[in-house]
């Protein structure tokens, strides 16, 4: 779907081009899987705050839109492979907003395993203990480790997750509007803190959930936190198209890229939105050298330092085979599920299937090329090779922006903001200094209206 990308320039844009929007996707030591094993690395990263803080420093310092932390209710892989272990991510974003002065944060939490009150009230929570940075990834999970952790014997049906989630997004912006902007009054000559009228219940009774409200903190500033969507499936598409403002996906070819770009933009449409109130966001793993030869060794390198048991064994749960079915030096065998019969991480299971048909990988191939990014497109370059690469799909209409996922941290994210940022800024890419408050002003996103005042819409129930 063509697209003017005229939306909120920013100093330093090519008048009548848009921006370019930079997330930078924060994990302990890098993505690469390996990245602990170098010696810059610190190894107990998943749980320095330190670490983290100077991360959202030097994410600010390139001007970026935001930050991100992934998460799962459940000790993902093998904690012998890699540094395993998830700070809270709202609790992590709390601390890294008094760090920080403007770059968005983004956290991921689970509709299948919180409920709608308490998940509303701790988003609205950042969001003014940031000012107004806060977004929320919203994932369904899937996997029978997660649902043990919850008294489940197994996980739901895919599409049943989704059912939930779309409730689940219901309810919470519901709760984020059962105070009115203009509630709180504070008039103390009066002896009046807040207009009784002007809080309400949601009184909301449906297929998951019954939730009376209203919230107990009064309505986010940015009105709601931005609404972020990770999944690439049939299901995750339809609810990104009626609900996400930001979209994190993996895309290995620009082909796939700019096909996944059209189809989410299109079912927006379909569903009664600006097709532009999405900013699409791949993800990219830059290793990044003076040479592009330097560069390639530096990949190498992290390629070389991937124990490949863990990783047989972590490939052989993604494919829902036994580990003694890979062989390391042969392609995959022929007889592994479909993604028909796959629950989880549908999109994923698929992306790395063709991957590895369509280029006719090893099993150890394959490793090493999932050991950078989990399926992400990995890249090995010079900052301006890097900078061409995302220029080159932001123009051929495969995204909006990107998803910055550094194989090794913090020296990857260095490099990107000290070597590849200005490369987009002089060409008018990206902006120069930040121009709003608000992750929804770096978005170029508007402050949605209150559907329970502003739009005068009925109480459900």
């Amino acid at each position: 779907m063509p697209s003017d990308r005229n939306h909120n320039r920013n100093p330093g844009a090519t008048p009548g081009r848009a921006p370019l929007h930079l997330n930078a996707f924060l994990m302990s030591t890098g993505h690469h899987e390996a990245s602990w094993r170098l010696a810059e690395s610190p190894a107990r990263a998943d749980s320095d705050i330190e670490h983290y803080k100077n991360l959202a420093r030097i994410a600010e310092r390139g001007r970026l839109d935001s930050v991100f932390l992934a998460d799962s209710p459940v000790l993902m892989g093998d904690p012998g492979r890699r540094p395993s272990a998830k700070l809270e991510p709202t609790v992590l974003l709390t601390a890294l907003a008094g760090a920080t002065e403007h770059i968005g944060l983004i956290a991921t939490a689970s509709t299948s395993y919180n409920e709608p009150y308490n998940l509303a009230r701790r988003f609205a929570s950042l969001d003014h203990v940031s000012g107004g940075r806060a977004g929320w990834n919203i994932v369904t999970t899937a996997g029978a480790d997660a649902a043990r952790n919850f008294g489940l014997d197994d996980t739901p049906l895919h599409h049943d997750r989704y059912r939930r989630a779309a409730e689940f997004v219901e309810v919470s912006t519901k709760l984020w509007d059962s105070w009115a902007d203009d509630a709180v009054v504070a008039d103390k000559e009066r002896g009046v803190h807040a207009l009784a009228d002007r809080v309400r219940r949601i009184d909301h009774s449906g297929e998951y959930f019954r939730v009376d409200g209203p919230l107990n903190v009064q309505r986010p500033p940015q009105g709601y936190p931005l609404l972020v969507q990770a999944g690439s499936s049939e299901d995750g598409k339809d609810f990104a198209a009626r609900y996400a403002e930001a979209v994190f996906t993996a895309q290995q070819t620009l082909e796939e890229g700019i096909a996944f770009y059209q189809d989410v933009k299109r079912r927006a449409q379909a569903a009664g939105r600006d097709p532009e109130g999405i900013r699409i966001l791949p993800g990219i793993v830059p290793v990044i050298g003076d040479t592009e030869a330097q560069a390639r060794e530096l990949d190498a390198e992290l390629d070389r330092l991937i124990v490949p048991d863990y990783a047989k064994r972590q490939l052989a749960e993604r494919l829902r085979i036994a580990p003694d079915d890979l062989a390391l030096d042969e392609e995959l065998p022929d007889d592994i599920p479909t993604e028909d019969e796959i629950e989880g991480a549908k999109s994923r299971y698929t992306l790395v299937v063709e991957l590895a048909r369509r280029e006719r990988l090893t099993v150890r191939q394959l490793i090493g090329r999932l050991g950078g990014g989990r399926g992400h497109r990995t890249f090995a370059g010079t900052a301006v090779q890097v900078a061409d690469t995302i220029e080159h799909w932001y123009d051929r209409g495969a995204a909006d922006g990107f998803n910055i996922m550094p194989a090794v941290l913090p020296s990857g994210l260095e490099t990107f903001v000290d070597q590849v940022v200005p490369i987009l800024q002089e060409r008018g890419l990206f902006r120069t200094e930040y121009t709003g408050r608000t992750l929804r002003e770096h978005y170029g996103l508007p402050r949605p209206a209150n559907q329970l005042f502003d739009l005068a819409t009925p109480l459900a129930g």
